[in-house]
């Protein structure tokens, strides 16, 4: 994983100059929700922003992202919108900026010998299920699906096993009945015979059955602090950012896997390319919020987390579009 996470610094890198920015930004795994932001390394968009990104990737999830953001460890993170909220409630603005994920992409699969039937929901009891880590947004689908169920997380065992090919190997192995997780991981199940999909919300229908609307997902965002102290080098990541967005909706899957460093593709590379076309979907084509949709993370929260429930959100304090209206809109070559 250091050597995937060194390939891409070396690609984001605006090596030699004196005049480059310098930006940390980190990401909290590589699922495909965050894609954009290696595509936009992969273009070289930062770099022609004058930018020197120094990356860092914290494969066990978001969660680990958010607490280096709120440490100052880092000064962006590629992570989940309903972070913002969670932390809102808990005293502190972070602030999403960009949308590169307008929904969930997650997925449960069953392995082979799960007895997991959705349309009878008491029957994932006793299950041990697969997250990309506690505080994950995988977690707080499980978590939800419990909860609307009339179920709790004590009915269930809930384990962090990362994203991608090592979450697959944790099905595959044994080690989970049930897996939460996204593109490339939800491709690979089913291409490789591992088990089979049983709740879908990668597409919009998907999403509004689990979550009752869009469950907008992954964004870049930053404290408010370093927002208003840095909202020169915030534009610039933006512009870059828009770009690579604009780009992606006008090729193809297979073209944006060109684009990206070779340690980033997981599996075989026809496979991956699969996944990134059954991902598609979940993309933003403009980097906008949603006035709307940000309200189903909010109420998905809401349900069973405490201090979500005991505050009072300002939804439009969790994010601005306001560098995204002021990016230019030519799509990169």
């Amino acid at each position: 994983m250091r050597k995937l996470m060194l390939a891409l610094a070396a690609t984001v890198a605006f090596a030699g100059s004196a005049l480059a920015e310098p930006v940390r930004i980190s990401v909290g795994s590589y699922n495909l929700n965050n894609l954009p932001f290696p595509v936009a390394a992969g273009l070289g968009l930062y770099e022609k922003e004058g930018l020197e990104v120094t990356v860092e990737n914290f494969a066990s999830g978001g969660s680990k992202t958010l607490q280096a953001l709120v440490a100052g460890s880092t000064d962006i993170a590629v992570g989940f919108y309903d972070h913002t909220i969670q932390m809102q409630s808990q005293n502190k603005a972070v602030v999403a900026f960009i949308q590169l994920a307008r929904n969930s992409g997650l997925v449960l699969a069953g392995g082979k010998d799960s007895t997991f039937d959705p349309s009878k929901p008491e029957t994932i009891k006793g299950a041990k299920i697969g997250i990309t880590s506690p505080g994950s947004s995988s977690d707080f689908f499980v978590r939800y699906y419990l909860q609307r169920n009339g179920l709790s997380a004590d009915d269930v065992s809930l384990i962090g096993v990362g994203s991608g090919s090592a979450a697959v190997a944790a099905l595959e192995q044994g080690k989970v009945d049930l897996l939460v997780n996204y593109d490339p991981a939800a491709t690979f199940i089913e291409a490789k015979g591992v088990g089979k999909i049983l709740i879908d919300a990668r597409s919009d229908e998907g999403a509004k059955e689990i979550y009752g609307g869009i469950y907008p997902t992954s964004v870049l965002y930053a404290t408010q602090d370093y927002i208003d102290a840095n909202p020169e080098t915030v534009q610039k990541v933006t512009n870059a950012t828009v770009k690579a967005l604009e780009w992606m909706d006008s090729h193809s899957a297979e073209e944006i896997v060109e684009k990206l460093p070779k340690e980033f593709i997981s599996g075989d590379r026809e496979t991956y390319i699969r996944a990134v076309e059954n991902a598609k979907a979940i993309f933003s084509t403009d980097g906008l919020i949603s006035e709307e949709n940000v309200k189903t993370p909010l109420a998905v929260l809401k349900s069973f987390n405490e201090k979500v429930a005991a505050a009072e959100i300002d939804l439009s304090k969790t994010y601005t579009n306001y560098f995204v209206g002021k990016a230019p809109h030519d799509v990169a070559n």
